[in-house]
């Protein structure tokens, strides 16, 4: 019988080593200790491997009046309270971090923009769906409203209600992610947000945070990137 030389025995090793990776890792799973660690990673490679694939100019689908789930029926959806109460007189929202212009900024300059309508799907993880009827202004022009940087890598967003959320610029940039005013051609509701809101036909419902009162432009992403992404959901969160 032959004798195997080091370099075959070399790649031979390589060969059975990556035949047995899957193995390996199924096994890591099953080893407690490992389990954040490699569920981590896996949702940051995910996250990384989306955010790659995301294509900044693909609308999300539009749908027919006729096709709206009724207002009625459009649940409200919180992670703690339906209402924190906001006094709708005076709200402002807070812009700071890479921007020329950062100020407290009012509903009616967000509303002096050109407001788009759109007729678009929300999604929620808990597994149930609905077509809503949403009207804002593009976070686009709200962003050039305050002269950001749109190099900048990211957006973060801290809510009345204590949520908070983040996203990535090119999410920002679609021409379907609004700061939302009106639903059903009325002005929002407080259980669904008021008096501002996000709605991302790109996103899962979580990344759609409501009763906004601070954004900020950054390029590094704080500590605490999300509220249920800081519990283990996707932070790309993509449909």
């Amino acid at each position: 019988m032959r004798q195997l030389d080091e370099h075959e025995l070399k790649r031979l090793k390589r060969r059975e080593l990556l035949k047995l990776a899957p193995v390996l890792a199924a096994g890591a799973f099953a080893v407690t200790r490992l389990q954040p660690g490699l569920l981590e990673r896996g949702l940051g490679f995910s996250d990384w491997a989306a955010g790659q694939l995301f294509r900044g100019h693909h609308l999300a689908r539009s749908f027919r009046d006729n096709e709206l789930t009724p207002l009625e029926k459009f649940p409200y959806n919180g992670y703690d309270v339906t209402d924190p109460e906001v006094d709708l007189e005076t709200w402002t929202l807070t812009v700071d971090g890479n921007v020329r212009h950062p100020d407290d900024y009012t509903l009616q300059q967000v509303q002096s923009l050109p407001k788009l309508r759109q007729n678009t799907r929300h999604v929620c993880v808990e597994g149930w769906d609905v077509i809503g009827s949403f009207g804002g202004a593009r976070i686009f022009d709200f962003l050039n409203l305050v002269g950001a940087d749109t190099s900048s890598r990211f957006l973060t967003f801290e809510c009345a209600d204590d949520y908070y959320e983040s996203l990535d610029m090119a999410t920002a940039l679609h021409p379907q992610s609004l700061l939302c005013y009106e639903m059903y051609g009325q002005p929002l509701e407080r259980g669904h947000g008021a008096p501002l809101r996000l709605i991302l036909p790109t996103k899962l419902g979580y990344k759609q945070a409501k009763y906004l009162t601070k954004l900020t432009v950054t390029n590094v992403l704080p500590a605490k990137r999300g509220y249920w992404e800081d519990q283990g959901y996707s932070w790309f969160g993509g449909l």
